[in-house]
């Protein structure tokens, strides 16, 4: 065992990128009713124009704009109806000057009008002819071709998290699959002679699991799968041999506890005993979160986090999200918002300090409320929706201070 090599976050992140840069995630081909919140692994361009025909807005009649110009209640313009639109069907008629033809919303309009005078501003004359009362300008009421959706036109990026939304655009170009990014493998192990599971007798000395089913939620969250969940004794041979099991069937493994300097934090020598680089950090300068391990070992990336709860949290979404959006390209959302300071906030000089908040809304602004606690809190975390960020050449944040607020 090795005492710790404190760097800083900016380098851990390099260290990230040199090293785990090819670490590929393939693709596989979905049905759009089965990839919301699936990550895009290809960008959609469209081959049609959205709308594919000049359409109407409202229910009225098809225009020349030109037609329309000068009237008024007193001064109307008289028209000759010539034909009418009916719901999705063509129109092969060309308006003329002093004509009309009738179009629901949604229906056609014909070649040679250029507006639609809505219903309401129409009085029928008779069946051939109506007068209008107001001008119109050219477009009015009208949805042009390709206004939407121009052809060729790239519709939806690689790499971003569909939504409801970007469902309902795929169907109206008439794409039934999309090509999206596997769901990256993780494996989740928590170290510990204290740590017990949840249908586990608890009894003095032993806590539950608390890392383990914390950081099976952000992997969900974040778009990954849970090959499994385990809870490992403080022994070398047996963490081992769980940590070869996932090295075998997942892409990133996750070992919480043991990543510190003790007699029993095994974490550190189990990286180093397999075919690879071994541990490439043991200790970041930052608080909460400094005993933090990361290594490869045949081609894959272990983390090993922090024994607090708070801490293990930090880092995932310090390194782990960084490793799955930023290198692996997955998922490149960031989850923010702007808040102002609540209270000042001094730092410990040197280290980048990650300080627990929640939210308050006061007079239609966000307000950043910090929660004081240790790392090993458990209620630090059902208390805190996020936290901000102090770097390492600040002294601390300033009540009233705008900052950034990153959701958890």
């Amino acid at each position: 065992m090795e005492f710790f090599n404190v760097i800083s976050v900016d380098e851990v992140k390099n260290i990230l990128k040199e090293n785990f840069s090819d670490l590929c995630i393939n693709l596989e081909e979905v049905s759009i009713l089965n990839c919301l919140d699936r990550i895009l692994g290809e960008d959609i361009i469209s081959d049609i124009n959205v709308p594919e025909f000049n359409r109407s807005t409202v229910d009225g009649y098809a225009i020349k704009s030109s037609d329309s110009h000068g009237c008024s209640d007193s001064l109307p313009s008289f028209l000759d109806v010539a034909g009418e639109v009916n719901m999705g069907e063509s129109i092969d008629t060309k308006i003329k000057s002093g004509q009309a033809v009738y179009v629901p919303t949604g229906g056609m309009i014909p070649e040679g009008a250029d507006s639609v005078i809505m219903i309401e501003h129409v009085e029928k004359l008779d069946d051939i002819t109506i007068a209008i009362h107001r001008p119109l300008f050219p477009g009015e009421n009208v949805i042009y071709k390709g206004d939407d959706i121009k052809k060729r036109e790239v519709i939806l990026n690689k790499g971003k998290k569909i939504t409801p939304q970007d469902i309902g655009v795929l169907a109206s170009l008439g794409v039934g699959t999309v090509k999206v990014y596997k769901k990256p493998k993780f494996y989740i192990i928590s170290t510990g002679d204290e740590i017990i599971d949840l249908d586990e007798e608890l009894t003095l000395g032993k806590i539950r699991d608390i890392n383990g089913y914390a950081l099976y939620s952000l992997i969900e969250k974040l778009g990954g799968e849970i090959v499994n969940r385990v809870i490992v004794k403080d022994d070398y041979e047996l963490l081992r041999e769980e940590v070869d099991k996932a090295l075998n069937t997942s892409n990133i493994i996750l070992i919480s506890g043991g990543s510190s300097v003790g007699t029993r934090d095994f974490t550190y020598d189990v990286i180093n005993s397999f075919d690879g680089k071994g541990v490439l950090v043991h200790g970041v300068s930052i608080k909460p979160g400094k005993p933090t391990l990361i290594g490869e070992g045949k081609g894959k990336v272990i983390f090993g986090l922090p024994g607090h709860p708070v801490s293990s949290i930090i880092v995932f979404k310090i390194f782990v999200e960084y490793l799955v959006k930023e290198i692996i390209g997955i998922n490149k959302e960031i989850n923010k918002t702007k808040a102002i300071m609540d209270y000042n906030i001094h730092s410990s000089p040197g280290k980048e300090t990650y300080q627990m908040v929640s939210l308050d809304e006061r007079d239609g602004k966000l307000y950043a409320v910090p929660n004081f606690g240790k790392s090993g809190l458990i209620t630090l975390l059902s208390k805190s929706c996020g936290y901000v960020v102090i770097k390492s050449e600040e002294e601390g944040l300033y009540k009233g201070q705008e900052v950034d607020m990153y959701f958890i």
